[in-house]
């Protein structure tokens, strides 16, 4: 990597870090964190969630793209990304990543099939979120845990990191038992969920059309 490159990743995460911020300021129950995910945590969701081997990636609460750029830098060079991002400024500072592989949807993590249907993608193998699910209606995060699951490839992995463990408890309900790690080395520290569907599960759910 050049020293241009670090430089301008140096200045997007200190731009991001302010709007991440200020949208925490505008919407506090749907941002998870007044500031950015470490760099730490950013490589340890990329390795739980095996993004080097996917084909399709969601993500959920991407904010102003921290995580989005780390999962671009280890997503294969013919792989896709979708981010979900409900806040129209956000949505907006991350179409600023010119990366084709990147697609970004202004809307709600619980409307992912429509998503994926509207941009022609198929059944993701992994998808990452950074959405509090603490914070939400209970309800709400059932259907978001519900859709997510009938819509992900067999052998997919969500991987939820969060700081409270409201995810556990209705994924536990509603996915089985994930496993789960902690990183330390966040501000403050945070727990990585990921739930594994298994190969030989049924696929529910309306009926993806394939990546064009």
């Amino acid at each position: 990597m050049t020293d241009i490159t670090n430089i301008r990743r140096d200045r997007l995460r200190r731009g991001g870090g302010l709007a991440f911020l200020l949208g925490f300021l505008r919407r506090p129950g749907l941002v998870g964190s007044v500031v950015p995910s470490s760099r730490f945590l950013e490589r340890r969701i990329v390795n739980v969630a095996a993004i080097a081997k996917a084909r399709l990636v969601v993500e959920f609460g991407p904010g102003t793209g921290g995580t989005t750029r780390a999962i671009l830098d280890a997503l294969p060079e013919d792989a896709k990304l979708l981010a979900i991002e409900i806040d129209p400024e956000f949505a907006s500072h991350l179409r600023a990543n010119r990366d084709p592989r990147l697609i970004v949807h202004l809307g709600s993590a619980e409307h992912i099939w429509e998503a994926l249907a509207h941009y022609g993608l198929s059944r993701p193998d992994a998808i990452v979120s950074g959405i509090p699910f603490s914070t939400m209606p209970q309800a709400l995060g059932r259907r978001i845990l519900r859709a997510l699951w009938s819509c992900m490839a067999p052998g997919g992995r969500f991987v939820a990191y969060q700081f409270r463990d409201q995810v556990a408890l209705i994924g536990r309900e509603l996915l089985g038992q994930p496993d789960i790690e902690l990183e330390l080395l966040n501000v403050p520290p945070v727990r990585v969920y990921c739930w594994r569907k298994p190969a030989d599960e049924e696929m529910t759910g309306p009926p993806a059309l394939p990546v064009s």
